[in-house]
């Protein structure tokens, strides 16, 4: 596009069935800047760039009993969901202004093609073609708003914390960053498979597209024809959807040029991934969310089959026998104890639920979230990578799902700063907090810069020497080993591979 255009407001969204058509469009490829105001013409801010988007739960197949229940993530999200004006106001406060930038990219089928056709074409993990598109337009352009394009630092939740772990993997990311901050989010969370493994998610997407039902073009010829409305393809992103859950839209392997040519913990082995600085860290009750309350049979035998479900088929070298194997002991690590359960740290409560409700979610925020940032951050740590990890423990008011605990995208709200004004002392406090940590990171590569709020110190994380994180609660930011659940994560981490990891 060219000549002048009204910038002032956020353009639509990416297709997605969760907004209404008004606010979405297949033109939704737009990047939003937040800048203090009044900067000199020579300023050259720090640019802090967000990933957003929303991971609800992780992929089954259609044919699996499980899958009415899971669904997954990159589905949903808009840039205008996360306003910045908080973020740059403390960083103006405290003497280290940023410019905050995040941006839309595709969606669903559109971003996250699935299926042979996809992968014949090279037309695979699109929604990270277009952040690494975006990213690019930021390190050439960036100047004229006021940043410096050579600090730049990635930051994102959940899905789009994924999306920048998967960046990491490329070394020449460091070309258009300088450092990053994941916040539950980590390669394998959505687990890693061939496209082909969604190959009938694909083709009951394009299925239920009209103008695609009885073409006898390629899909993706149908697809990029003048003649399929954005109301087609949202009502087939809706049909999938209503039979599957959200989750069969999600990065894949894709070839040796790719962004995933292997899964993460062959790449970390080989050393293939980013020597650039950052923080690490989860929520304390990462599977709350995943894991329905009710209608499940929380046995043993359950249990087992919720990990085959998930993580079948192995890729070589493991096997079905391998996963087997494993499942039979994950259900040993993680015994019928509420106590021992998600959310953790409240006893034998059970919340009115199944007792088997808590051991289920322990295990799944282990296997998704918890293994794979300890994973993450001590082979970087072991290769010199400067880091910082952290466990979000802030209790959350969840009113008659108090089983949540502190759960999936609790932080989010106290990254942003839009906690509710009538948010209790130690709430605004954490959230003051964690923005300090933050911005100081990003001006500085250290989140103790000694401006701003006073706030404990964060230790750097030394594998095996000085394995500590910082526990971020405003009654109580300390530091805590990394030991938590050593045994269940130690045995996760010991097969990734049997685990798409």
């Amino acid at each position: 596009m060219t000549g002048i255009f009204d910038a002032s407001n956020f353009g639509p969204a990416c297709l997605q069935i969760n907004l209404p058509a008004s606010r979405v469009s297949e033109d939704c490829l737009t990047i939003n800047i937040v800048r203090p105001s009044n900067l000199p013409e020579n300023a050259s801010l720090p640019v802090m760039f967000w990933y957003a988007s929303l991971l609800n739960s992780i992929y089954l197949p259609l044919s699996h009993p499980f899958s009415r229940t899971y669904g997954g993530g990159f589905h949903s999200g808009t840039g205008a969901q996360h306003n910045g004006s908080v973020i740059v106001e403390q960083s103006v406060r405290r003497g280290t202004p940023v410019i905050y930038i995040n941006f839309n990219y595709r969606l669903g089928p559109l971003g996250f093609p699935q299926g042979q056709e996809a992968a014949d074409k090279g037309a695979l993990n699109l929604g990270l073609e277009d952040q690494h598109v975006a990213l690019d337009w930021v390190k050439s352009n960036v100047r004229v708003f006021g940043g410096d394009p050579d600090k730049v630092t990635v930051f994102g939740h959940s899905a789009g914390s994924i999306m920048t772990s998967i960046q990491y993997l490329n070394p020449d990311f460091a070309n258009l960053a300088r450092a990053a901050i994941f916040q539950s989010g980590y390669q394998a969370t959505s687990p890693i498979f061939p496209p082909q493994y969604r190959q009938a998610d694909w083709d009951k997407f394009v299925s239920n597209i009209p103008e695609c039902a009885s073409s006898t073009n390629s899909s993706f010829d149908c697809l990029q024809s003048a003649n399929v409305t954005s109301e087609s393809l949202i009502q087939a992103m809706a049909a999938v959807t209503d039979n599957n859950g959200i989750g069969q839209w999600a990065p894949v392997l894709d070839g040796p040029q790719g962004f995933l040519p292997d899964l993460p913990s062959n790449l970390y082995k080989a050393g293939r991934f980013a020597r650039m600085p950052f923080i690490a860290g989860t929520e304390l009750d990462e599977g709350t969310s995943f894991v329905p309350p009710t209608g499940l049979p929380f046995t043993d035998a359950s249990m087992k089959q919720f990990i085959l479900a998930i993580y079948a088929p192995p890729l070589p070298p493991y096997t079905l026998a391998n996963l087997s194997s494993a499942a039979d002991k994950l259900v040993q690590l993680y015994p019928d104890v509420p106590a021992l359960g998600s959310p953790f740290g409240t006893g034998n409560e059970t919340f009115g639920l199944d007792p088997g409700f808590k051991r289920f979610a322990a295990l799944f925020g282990d296997l998704n979230f918890q293994s794979l940032r300890r994973l993450w951050i001590n082979t970087a740590t072991s290769a010199g990578v400067q880091a910082y990890g952290y466990e979000f423990t802030q209790p959350q008011d969840n009113g008659n799902a108090s089983y949540l605990g502190v759960s999936h995208s609790s932080l989010v709200s106290y990254v942003y700063g839009t906690i509710p004004s009538d948010s209790s002392a130690s709430d605004i406090k954490i959230s003051q907090t964690i923005i300090e940590y933050w911005v100081s990171f990003a001006t500085s590569l250290n989140p103790n810069d000694g401006k701003g709020i006073d706030r404990p110190i964060w230790r750097e994380y030394k594998p095996e020497s000085d394995e500590i994180i910082i526990q971020l609660n405003g009654n109580d930011t300390v530091l805590i080993p990394d030991t938590y659940r050593a045994d269940q994560i130690d045995f996760i981490n010991e097969k990734p591979g049997l685990f798409h990891h």
